[in-house]
């Protein structure tokens, strides 16, 4: 073979080498996805009353829904997992009675600023609430609801509410 003849040999080589390390074995990818949606399907019918949820420092939760089992204790923890202080970027969790009218409510505790954001006036309408955190900073609360349904959480600081927000559903 001449010298020619053997570059393009062994570059073409090299070139297939390259190109086909990448390629998946998408026989094995399908099956482990499959098993993996039972999985999570089997993990969603046993629904644990250990609730952990995040606020960060963009103003969001990082889940809009949380379920739990009715008449059993609920415990739940808030963590604040960005940096910002409680006075500039401050979150709670308030979960509100059924057909609490959200918006009346988070208009409310706008001026509520001496106790965390949580209106006295609106004791009735709160089943449980979480202190107001910082980043960095975690609070469990516990708490039971025996009723089954569907059930709106909040952040109270200050214009959160319209990004901070989801429901709790109690089966």
């Amino acid at each position: 073979m001449n010298k020619k003849v053997k570059i393009s040999a062994i570059v073409l080589l090299g070139m297939l080498a390259i190109t086909s390390c990448g390629k998946k074995d998408t026989t094995t990818t399908e099956s482990s996805e499959i098993n993996q949606t039972e999985d999570s399907e089997s993990q969603a019918e046993v629904v644990s009353n250990d609730l952990v949820i995040e606020g960060n420092d963009q103003m969001q939760f990082n889940k809009a829904e949380l379920r739990a089992t009715a008449g059993k204790p609920i415990t739940l923890t808030l963590k604040h997992v960005g940096q910002i202080p409680k006075e500039a970027m401050g979150h709670n969790l308030v979960i509100l009675q059924e057909g609490t009218d959200e918006a009346a409510f988070a208009a409310k505790a706008i001026t509520a600023k001496e106790t965390d954001y949580i209106p006295a006036s609106e004791k009735v309408s709160i089943i449980a609430h979480t202190k107001l955190l910082g980043g960095g900073e975690e609070d469990t609360i516990q708490f039971t609801i025996d009723k089954k349904g569907t059930y709106n959480f909040l952040c109270t600081f200050p214009g959160h509410v319209a990004m901070m927000k989801g429901v709790l559903i109690v089966e």
